[in-house]
């Protein structure tokens, strides 16, 4: 009888500390490792972003949100990421043609979106970066822009008690690194995925187009989607699309890069995702509204040597098949994503 108490309680025992360390674990991992699992859309292509070199958790995701939206980036505190990059305009800025940043001096393009970028090999209208993870020291840098060093930036990081709670939440340290405050903000900026926009739900088989819209795809997907390629609504590449050069910024595009003079004028060809939402277009900002866009393309092409091949010919598109076609572009439109509260400004902290 004894030894059947004894056994009992050696087993209760056991248990419990079984439970007392698990609950430990369990406790340390919410703590600093909440994995985020990151769902790729049906159909879609497989991402080029290495997860495996900055695995996304919950709490790095949080990090970078904050670090996104806080202007203590810029060397006087007044700009931040989101200050050309709103959520509600497909996170780039639609108030002027090209980017403002400290003490209100103007860069020389507009700013890009921010969406789908695990897809994404290079970033800039020129592709002067290929890896996402190092893409910010650019704005941060930039006299134009934030103009501030990375090396400030740790160092008013890790005097901030908000931060250093925060990086040994997301990275189980509170000693900050220029490394570790560039990897959070790519766990925030590469989980901004858009794709459940109408457009999507008609692949899904989950609504129709209607007639105008119908008819625009078709016209899309024979005179644009070569470049603007489905499902991401952009091919990666770069092209020239036939803009007269603004003489006042002189911009050669990709050559500025790679010296190659057939590169003179190609600019990176943008997603058109959100497109509706995302004006003013084309590296510089000229056309206000997707008409001008469009009538560029019918008429107002100019050639030149590294011209896409794509735009030999105008389209030529009748006013019905314009509307038609700027039908079709607003089904691009995600509002899910536009105004998701998990991508917005951290009111909580």
């Amino acid at each position: 009888m004894r030894k059947f108490k004894f056994f009992k309680l050696s087993n209760f025992l056991n248990i419990s500390i079984f439970g007392i360390l698990f609950f430990i674990i369990f406790s340390f991992t919410k703590i600093f490792f909440t994995p985020i699992i990151f769902e790729i859309p049906k159909d879609w292509p497989q991402p080029v972003y290495d997860f495996k070199k900055n695995p996304l958790t919950e709490e790095g995701f949080q990090l970078g949100r904050n670090l996104f939206y806080d202007p203590i980036l810029s060397r006087d505190n007044t700009i931040s990421c989101a200050s050309c990059h709103l959520q509600q305009t497909g996170f780039t800025h639609v108030d002027h043609d090209l980017s403002h940043g400290i003490d209100g001096k103007i860069g020389a393009r507009n700013s890009m979106t921010l969406m789908n970028l695990a897809w994404a090999k290079t970033f800039m209208w020129d592709g002067g970066i290929n890896n996402l993870d190092v893409q910010y020291i650019h704005p941060i840098t930039s006299e134009v822009e934030m103009d501030e060093t990375l090396e400030n930036v740790v160092a008013k990081l890790q005097n901030s008690e908000k931060y250093r709670k925060l990086f040994k939440e997301a990275f189980g340290t509170e000693k900050i690194t220029g490394q570790l405050t560039l990897k959070a903000i790519s766990q925030f900026v590469v989980n901004l995925t858009s794709s459940n926009s109408k457009y999507d739900k008609v692949m899904r088989r989950e609504e129709a187009f209607n007639a105008m819209e119908a008819s625009g795809y078709e016209l899309f997907k024979t005179n644009c989607a070569s470049c603007h390629k489905e499902p991401l609504f952009t091919n990666g590449k770069y092209e020239n699309n036939g803009l007269l050069v603004d003489t006042t910024l002189n911009d050669v595009g990709r050559m500025r890069i790679s010296q190659n003079k057939l590169d003179l004028y190609k600019f990176k060809v943008p997603t058109l995702r959100n497109i509706q939402f995302t004006f003013p277009y084309m590296h510089d900002g000229r056309f206000k509204n997707l008409n001008e866009v469009i009538l560029h393309y019918n008429s107002t092409i100019n050639k030149s040597e590294s011209l896409s091949k794509e735009l030999q010919k105008p389209m030529n598109f009748s006013d019905n098949e314009r509307t038609e076609l700027v039908a079709f572009l607003k089904t691009l439109t995600d509002k899910e994503f536009l105004y998701n509260p998990r991508f917005g400004f951290p009111r909580n902290n």
